[in-house]
């Protein structure tokens, strides 16, 4: 039997009396808030499926609906700082157990998105080829091929190979110095800047930022005006508003026991409490001892000083999930302890 539960899509200021009843949001029969003390979780109860050994394309299909429901509690006038794809809880005990253990931080987020938008900004050359002869033509590039067509013995692959990363390098330096005008150009109306991963070698920039509701009109004749101001080389396509995916999704992490102890055990942590201090102090010592610089002639230190990183790893998560619950005391490991600092709430990398 297929087990249930509460997905989570995002998080509010308030506790929504008027939404805390499934079929209370338009257009989302099943969807409601699960309140806690002055914030409240938009929930839907849900199969608990793993969504990293989805298809794709029913992962697309949730992902759409994920963040119509996100984006339709925005419009209705809320605040929402979005929780990432894919997180389920038991039940609204658990719910009530994540926002408790989040307060502190997501109160910290709030302020930040008050009023606030998302706009994702790409750019990609509007005809490729323009660009790629404007760079054949370049001192640069022609020196090299008069040098190479000069050899009486012909050009070889190398020498294509030569010219090839040549005319890369000068595309890249060229495609950085558009970017950072259009960066510096938008920056001025945002309050937060967050590059993502370039697609393909015609994409020039792929940003989002964070602006205020009021500036949307301004920053979209920003963008016009750089269009503009780049002669149509470009193609820009602006996406929002949107909720502030790309800087305050939360990310809720279940700790695991065994993991834990394996990670503490890696870094020599015995005895049953520790400061952060010491766990610090425990990593560095490791690090030392397992980084491959320090031991070169030994084979599999980098393998090594990767498993040393993942244990630090866990333990830092585990301080955080700590702090939230019990701040200021020292870090206990044993089992019936680490239970109440099991969940760790944070926004995602």
């Amino acid at each position: 039997m297929a087990k249930t539960g509460k997905y989570l899509y995002g998080i509010i200021a308030s506790s929504a009396p008027e939404f805390s009843r499934p079929g209370a949001i338009v257009d989302f029969a099943d969807i409601y808030v699960v309140p806690c003390q002055d914030l409240a979780a938009v929930v839907g109860d849900s199969e608990i499926v793993d969504y990293q050994h989805m298809r794709k394309d029913a992962l697309a299909m949730l992902l759409v609906r994920h963040q119509k429901v996100i984006e339709k509690i925005m419009e209705l006038g809320h605040a929402v700082i979005p929780i990432r794809l894919g997180t389920f809880a038991a039940d609204d005990a658990a719910v009530r157990d994540i926002l408790s253990k989040g307060h502190r931080l997501i109160h910290e987020i709030l302020p930040k998105i008050n009023d606030k938008i998302e706009i994702d900004v790409a750019a990609v050359w509007k005809d490729f080829g323009p660009a790629i002869k404007e760079i054949g033509q370049h001192p640069e590039i022609m020196e090299l091929k008069k040098t190479l067509l000069g050899n009486p013995q012909g050009v070889t692959m190398d020498d294509q190979m030569k010219v090839g990363l040549a005319v890369k390098k000068l595309l890249d330096a060229k495609r950085e110095h558009v970017a950072n005008l259009i960066q510096a150009a938008l920056k001025d109306l945002s309050h937060d800047c967050r590059a993502h991963e370039l697609m393909d070698d015609q994409m020039v920039v792929n940003c989002a930022f964070l602006i205020s509701r009021a500036e949307q009109e301004g920053f979209y004749a920003r963008v016009e005006g750089l269009d503009a101001e780049l002669a149509g080389k470009l193609n820009f396509r602006c996406i929002g508003p949107l909720p502030p995916y790309s800087f305050y999704t939360l990310e809720i992490k279940k700790m695991d026991f065994q993991e834990l102890e394996w990670a503490r055990n890696k870094l020599g942590l015995l005895s049953p409490v520790a400061t952060k201090n010491e766990i610090k102090k425990a990593y560095h010592r490791a690090a030392i001892s397992f980084h491959p610089d320090k031991n070169p002639d030994t084979p599999g230190m980098d393998k090594e000083f990767g498993i040393v990183k993942r244990a630090h790893k866990i333990l830092a998560d585990y301080c955080l999930a700590s702090e939230q619950t019990r701040p200021g005391e020292d870090i206990p490991f044993g089992e019936e302890r680490f239970q109440e600092r099991s969940i760790l709430v944070k926004v995602g990398e």
